[in-house]
């Protein structure tokens, strides 16, 4: 019954990060930029606020994934936030994609939870087109929340 449980379906709406030109680093330098975006991260309201049940919290290597269960606003507002706490550190390139869409949690090769689906793909599709400072999003994630107006046109294009 576990398993049944675990594969159902569900909206997830999701904020993929990832840190532009990671690669390029040295090694201590790459530490140094996880550590930077970790710390902005988890200092955003957004995601203080969520439980482990509302917020799935995904390391992908060279940043992030976000996966909140209640609105399309959440990752939106994190993203916001995420960008305001990022301004403090100018070294550290960051681009963000939004997408709500079907997840279902899974268990990974070590036991934790993790996320699989259309709805992580598509948004670390959308994050992909961007360029460090960017925060992109699919048209249907900026009608459905309320935060995106506070983006401004040209931080919301829309894809």
């Amino acid at each position: 019954m576990a398993g049944e449980e675990q594969s159902r379906l569900q909206i997830g709406h999701v904020l993929f990060i990832d840190i532009v030109g990671y690669s390029k680093l040295l090694i201590e330098e790459q530490k140094e930029r996880l550590n930077q975006l970790t710390e902005i991260v988890l200092a955003t309201a957004t995601v203080r606020a969520s439980t482990d049940k509302q917020l799935v919290r995904l390391p992908t290597g060279d940043g992030m994934a976000l996966v909140f269960h209640h609105s399309a606003e959440e990752p939106a507002r994190c993203a916001l936030e995420i960008a305001g706490g990022r301004q403090k550190h100018p070294e550290l390139p960051v681009r963000m994609g939004i997408h709500s869409g079907p997840v279902s949690e899974v268990t990974d090769v070590s036991g934790r939870t993790n996320i699989a689906g259309a709805g992580i793909n598509m948004a670390q599709r959308v994050m992909d087109c961007g360029d460090a400072g960017h925060i992109l999003l699919f048209q249907h994630v900026r009608r459905r929340s309320g935060a995106i107006p506070a983006m401004g046109a040209a931080a919301a294009r829309p894809g």
